[in-house]
């Protein structure tokens, strides 16, 4: 089973910016799509952005042109540039696994385990 570990989130105020980055252990890694996700207290899970294997992304209407998904597979980390951040982007940022395909606007596989996530506070 491979484990996630995400990182660098914090409190910044608004139009600040933020860089997260998500490790995965295991060697499989750069055959799947990767996503990046949200959860703000009280809603559900939200999906706001993917990547294929190729570099191929998708975003959000929220959040497309703000922030910016990227890979590295040779360090099986999977990045989330975070620009012009607003105080309802306020949540706990997750990654996980999409699927083997292209198909990015979704999962279509079963999430790996949960990692911890990583707190991003927008606030004056």
């Amino acid at each position: 089973q491979v484990q996630l570990v995400e990182s660098g989130g914090g409190l910044v105020q608004p139009g600040g910016s933020l860089r997260l980055s998500c490790a995965a252990s295991g060697s499989i890694f750069n055959i799947y799509a990767m996503g990046w996700y949200r959860q703000a207290p009280g809603k559900q899970r939200e999906l706001v952005a993917g990547i294929t294997s190729g570099g191929s992304t998708n975003y959000a209407d929220s959040v497309k042109g703000r922030f910016t998904i990227s890979r590295d597979n040779a360090k099986n980390t999977v990045y989330l540039q975070m620009n012009s951040l607003k105080p309802e982007d306020t949540a706990v940022y997750y990654c996980n696994r999409l699927g083997v395909l292209d198909q990015i606007t979704s999962a279509t596989m079963t999430p790996w385990n949960w990692g911890q996530g990583t707190q991003v506070t927008v606030s004056s």
